[in-house]
């Protein structure tokens, strides 16, 4: 007696590919109400795995390549979190991955992930890796130095940190544009959706920028920054407007702004 389609719906809600392959050929010729129905289902589901499956590994072939043509054994990955914000830190992370463990599932660019997603990923990310961090620079060092001094302090302490764990890196890949921190930097533009090791430092940045700021939202009522985590929102500019500055705004970023007529 053929397995009912229900039971089958049930057993491919976490299947692999090679399951969902299985239960495609099951229902090869089935006729009943409903199945054809499920093989397309489960035939989406597989071209979703496989274009997810190739995407990881584009992800993690790119960094290969980075480290191999330089002769490299270990790289080390930076991002940013919180750069534009006009409230809160300046978070950057640091990942160095371990080469020999398999592709964190779902890894990306954090602004792509969805919140729970990205926590996951995050929490894959620090119990396969071979050593991560998170550094901050406070709003009053940023307002003192600005923001690209800021960025260039955060991301050596980052590396400096990685560096006293026992990791040297032969290789730091940094997103974005040339930073001139270390003879060792390799920059990737757009490496968050790129590069694995970057991706992974927006990933574990962004998680723990965005736990922090939903704490300050309870010492800094009014400001919403559970939800805006600091971004210049409309509802958090009005905010600003009604209850003047926090000890944790970037004073330097809202004279800039009002300048510009955006109050």
């Amino acid at each position: 007696m053929p397995q009912s389609l229900s039971a089958i719906r049930e057993t491919i809600k976490d299947a692999s590919i090679e399951e969902l392959e299985e239960a495609l050929y099951l229902l090869k010729g089935d006729e009943r109400k409903g199945a054809l129905s499920l093989a397309q289902t489960i035939e989406r589901r597989i071209r979703a795995e496989k274009d997810e499956a190739d995407r990881l590994a584009g992800l993690y072939s790119f960094e290969e390549g980075l480290i191999d043509e330089r002769d490299a054994r270990i790289a080390v990955g930076l991002d940013e979190v919180g750069r534009g914000a006009v409230a809160g830190p300046l978070a950057v992370g640091a990942v160095v991955l371990d080469r020999e463990m398999p592709p964190i599932k779902c890894l990306d660019d954090s602004k792509k992930l969805k919140s729970e997603v990205r926590e996951r990923v995050s929490r894959d990310v620090k119990a396969s890796c071979l050593a991560s961090c998170v550094v901050y620079v406070e709003p009053e060092a940023i307002d003192e130095m600005g923001i690209s001094n800021a960025l260039r302090q955060a991301f050596k302490e980052a590396v400096s940190k990685i560096e006293q764990a026992g990791i040297t890196p032969d290789v730091i890949l940094l997103d974005g544009n040339p930073m001139h921190l270390d003879s060792r930097e390799v920059n990737v533009v757009k490496g968050d959706s790129r590069c694995a090791s970057i991706a992974a430092a927006s990933v574990i940045a962004k998680v723990e920028r965005d736990a922090l700021m939903t704490s300050l939202d309870e010492s800094f009522p009014g400001y919403q920054f559970a939800q805006n985590k600091g971004y210049g929102t409309s509802d958090h500019m009005c905010a600003i407007e009604q209850k003047g500055l926090s000890t944790i705004h970037r004073r330097s970023f809202l004279t800039k702004m009002e300048q510009e007529t955006l109050f």
